[in-house]
């Protein structure tokens, strides 16, 4: 059994999803939003770092993932991201997690099966696909959704790695 913590980094709203996951079956814990308010910047990522270790002491996560920083219009809001990805990131090393990382199209992809989803076709699978009786706000949606990404991702992994094992045994044969 994996509990897997997915992170949605943002500078001004931080999602947050927890799922355990038990074979193929994934199980909502938990999700929500860190609220940053308009405080200064470095007070800013202080709380994300605050907020995420909160979380992480809560719900006691096996896995950390992350989704990537894409690269937006204005530079200075991609930086931002960047660093409020970091204070997360440090957060859950200094809690001693797995760090793994997902582009948003990889979650999308995932999670709605394209690549190119918007945030209600996203918010809407999550709430099919965890059993929610209502769709989470849309940042702690794209946290859990992150989550299902890296269980999906594994579970192709263990899958390709059995597949492979199987061939070579009927090589040897």
């Amino acid at each position: 059994m994996n509990i897997i913590l997915g992170i949605d980094p943002g500078s001004r709203l931080t999602g947050y999803g927890v799922v355990r996951q038990q074979g193929g079956q994934f199980h909502y814990v938990a999700s929500g939003c860190i609220r940053l308010g308009t405080d200064d910047f470095p007070e800013r990522l202080l709380r994300i770092f605050n907020g995420i270790s909160e979380i992480i002491a809560q719900t006691q996560p096996t896995i950390f993932a992350i989704e990537q920083v894409f690269m937006a219009r204005n530079p200075d809001s991609a930086l931002k991201l960047g660093q409020a990805r970091g204070a997360a990131i440090v957060a859950a090393k200094n809690a001693g997690l797995e760090v793994h990382e997902y582009s948003a199209r990889q979650v999308k992809q995932a999670v709605v099966g394209s690549g190119a989803a918007d945030k209600a076709q996203v918010q809407h699978m999550i709430r099919h696909l965890l059993k929610l009786s209502a769709s989470p706000q849309a940042d702690a949606a794209d946290a859990l959704a992150v989550a299902l990404c890296h269980g999906h991702t594994q579970q192709s992994l263990i899958a390709m790695a059995g597949q492979a094992r199987k061939t070579v045994r009927g090589r040897l044969r």
